[in-house]
Formats: structure tokens, sequence, C-alpha cells
């Protein structure tokens, strides 16, 4: 094997990097990252974006998530400087009770911003990589061909980010051409859950998946036989009610019930069914949302600037009024 630079003195020697033994775990996997082998950094993005997972897999676990091979996770740990991973874990678990932030799984109280971003950022990435493992493509198939082919799509949510999504959802579907709606109170999604049919999708967003309210719309609407496709937890009561799960799995946020990963994970659902649905549908929606966008630029809504306002600017210029 080549020879190796290492990063803090320049030096070189022959074999693979091995770190030194720094009490901080997951500061040596942040500076080892240049020199790390492509797997082995694959390896390093799942211990920085879920630590305590790290803790609780064994190899095999570990190998699989991480997409490499058993031996990769050995060779991960002696990089290290770990004689194995045992020796990983237990550096891990004390790096975890005494340095981590609540703000972040990943982050330490002396990192700079610098690595703040990076951890963020690398957790983020990851979290999505892994999200692909989970998904049920049978489910989202079943989604898209009923949402594609309803009356109407009722998109339900409960709490900050799951109101967002329904009505980022609601938005999407319509610009397709599809009727669509988004409810947020729970007297209006019961409503609408009764005067729904077969015909009829209600799409609900819940990371949580165990809020009474929604669940009670979710009966209802199943009652009427519309069918309930759900963004949400698997295992969840939510994930039990429905008729396709998009399941939600990514690490636990520390400081929030939703957080940034869950966030992002049901918003790539929500762009997986739009670009879905508009295939499925064909060149009618191909042509409206060509329509759509004309008419917004025709009003200045998606310009670089509005045309009341450049005439506005036109009209100060030329010194009329």
């Amino acid at each position: 094997m080549n020879a190796m630079r290492l990063p803090a003195t320049g030096q070189q020697r022959s074999g693979p990097y091995r770190a030194p033994a720094p009490r901080d775990i997951l500061a040596a996997i942040h500076d080892a990252l240049p020199v790390l082998p492509p797997a082995q950094r694959q390896v390093a993005a799942l211990m920085q974006s879920d630590p305590e997972f790290a803790l609780r897999a064994n190899v095999e676990t570990l190998a699989r998530k991480a997409r490499v091979s058993p031996p990769t996770i050995v060779r991960f740990c002696r990089s290290l400087g770990c004689t194995g991973l045992r020796e990983f874990k237990l550096r891990l678990a004390h790096t975890l009770a005494v340095g981590t932030s609540p703000l972040h799984r990943a982050v330490t109280a002396g990192d700079s911003l610098q690595a703040v971003a990076h951890k963020v950022l690398t957790g983020a990435a990851n979290a999505l990589t892994q999200l692909e493992g989970h998904i049920a493509p049978r489910a989202i198939e079943a989604a898209v061909a009923r949402i594609a082919a309803a009356r109407r799509v009722d998109c339900y949510g409960v709490g900050n980010t799951s109101m967002f999504m329904a009505s980022d959802a609601q938005a999407r579907f319509s610009r397709l051409g599809l009727s669509s709606n988004a409810y947020f109170d729970a007297h209006l999604q019961l409503i609408s859950a009764a005067t729904l049919d077969r015909r009829d999708v209600v799409l609900a967003i819940s990371y949580v998946g165990r809020m009474p309210t929604l669940l009670e719309a979710v009966a209802v609407a199943r009652e009427r036989h519309a069918m309930i496709v759900a963004i949400t937890q698997p295992g969840t009561p939510l994930a039990d009610a429905a008729d396709a799960v998009l399941p939600v799995v990514v690490p636990e946020d520390p400081s929030m019930r939703v957080g940034t990963e869950a966030y992002l994970a049901q918003l790539a659902y929500l762009e997986i069914l739009m670009v879905g649905v508009g295939l499925r549908r064909g060149a009618a929606t191909v042509r409206q949302l060509r329509r759509v966008r004309t008419v917004l630029l025709e009003h200045g809504v998606d310009a670089e600037g509005h045309a009341a306002l450049q005439w506005a600017w036109s009209k100060a210029e030329r010194g009329i009024g």
C-alpha cells in the first residue's frame, strides 16, 4: 500500500492511516476523514450521523447499514487507533457521556463552527442515503397509482412540521391538476373524511404517528373506503391504519421530537410522490405544469422582479407622477 500523508504532522509512514487516541472519538473521525479510503468514509458518515446506533449494533448490522463489508468496519476502527469494534464502542460511549451537545448527537462542546457545519450536513446526507434502504417500492407504486387517478387528495397534518408538509403536498398536487386540500384542524379533518369515498386518497403525514385526532379522522376515511397513504415511522398506530406506508426511518434527534433529518425524509417522500404522479399522468400534466409556470411568470410571481414594481420604478425614473 502506498504511503499516506498524516494530516497533523505531514510525515509519511507506510501502511494504513492510524489516528492517535484522543478522548473524543468523534473528533478523531472528523480529523481522519481526508485520509480514509472511500469505504471507510461510508462507515465514518454512519458513525457521525448516528453514534447511538453504533453503540448498539454489531459488526454485521453496521456493515449492512453502511453498505460495506464486515472487515471494513474492523479496519475503520483500527484506523482510529482502536484494536477493534469493542474498543471503538468504549471510546464512543465515553465521548457521548461527557462531550456531546444536546443540540446534535455528533457535535461536541469544543467543535468549531466549521466542524458543526460538517457534522450537521454529513448527518443529514447520510440519513437520506440510509432512508433509501427502507423505501417500500410496492407501497410507493400503490400510492402513486391511486393518487394519480384520485377524484380528490386530502392532506392531513398535525404539529408544526406535519402541517407544513401537508400544505406543501397540497400545493404540489394542485400544480399537477389534481383536486387537493390540506387540513390541519381536527374538526375540518373529520369533515373532510366524512365526505370521501373509494375514489379518494388521504395523505396523512405524522412522524410521531400517534396523534388521537389524526387517527380518528383516518379511521373515518377508512370507513368511507378512501385509500390511506401515511408518511410516518413504521410500527406506529398511523402506520397500522394505512393502506400504504412510506416509512420515515432516521436517527433520533436529541433536541426535537421531529428533527431536521425526519423533516428532510418527509420532504423527499413528497418529491418522490409528485414526480411519480406526474410521470403517471403523462403529457397532460406536463402541459399543466408549463401553463402554471407561464402564468406565474406573466404575473411576476416567479420572475426576478414583479411587473408592477418594474412599472413603478420606470415611472419614477421618468419623473411621472
